[in-house]
């Protein structure tokens, strides 16, 4: 009976992984028929962008197409900035809101489950992208609009191909530069 028990509690274990690893499969899938994969950059990557950015104390951080958040996460944390993590997949949005309870970051950053065209650019001081060349072509008209003077767009792995005179400053990197721009 005990042996009985113990199978039946692995096959159950097993059945909720697959179920699981199913649906995220699905979500990742999602976002990338949206315009961008999931692709998390490393720490010590995010460690370099941020500090070349100079970000200020109770500046608005945004991350467009966040995944879990560990760009806004990491700027909150440590240069005491707001945030706002902005992605269409709700499975990561909700690991990158657990992740921002456990690290303490939890109150400052709003994550939002929405397609980025549909964000709210106005009040951000900083923004941060790293999405695929078509999606932010399309998605430059909309922060020529919306983004303030002073605004400083951080576009990790690809350029923003209209904004030449905007660039301030490129991070060479292999795979992804970095490009920063100043509105």
């Amino acid at each position: 009976m005990p042996a009985l028990i113990a199978y039946l509690i692995l096959l159950f274990a097993l059945l909720f992984f697959l179920i699981f690893m199913t649906i995220y499969t699905l979500f990742l899938i999602y976002s990338s028929i949206k315009g961008a994969p999931y692709v998390p950059t490393r720490k010590k990557v995010i460690e370099e962008i941020l500090a070349l950015a100079k970000i200020k104390k109770n500046k608005v951080f945004v991350e467009l197409g966040s995944g879990d958040g560990r760009v806004v996460r990491r700027a909150v944390q440590k240069y005491g900035a707001e945030g706002l993590g902005i992605d269409v997949n709700p499975l990561l949005i909700i690991w990158g809101k657990i992740l921002a309870k456990v690290e303490g970051t939890g109150e400052k950053i709003d994550f939002q489950v929405k397609n980025i065209f549909d964000a709210d650019l106005k009040r951000g001081d900083y923004i941060y992208l790293f999405l695929m060349p078509s999606l932010i072509e399309k998605l430059t008209e909309k922060m020529n609009i919306e983004l303030k003077h002073g605004a400083v767009v951080i576009a990790h792995g690809f350029p923003v191909k209209s904004w030449e005179k905007k660039l301030f400053y490129t991070l060479k990197r292999s795979p992804f530069p970095t490009y920063y721009y100043r509105i």
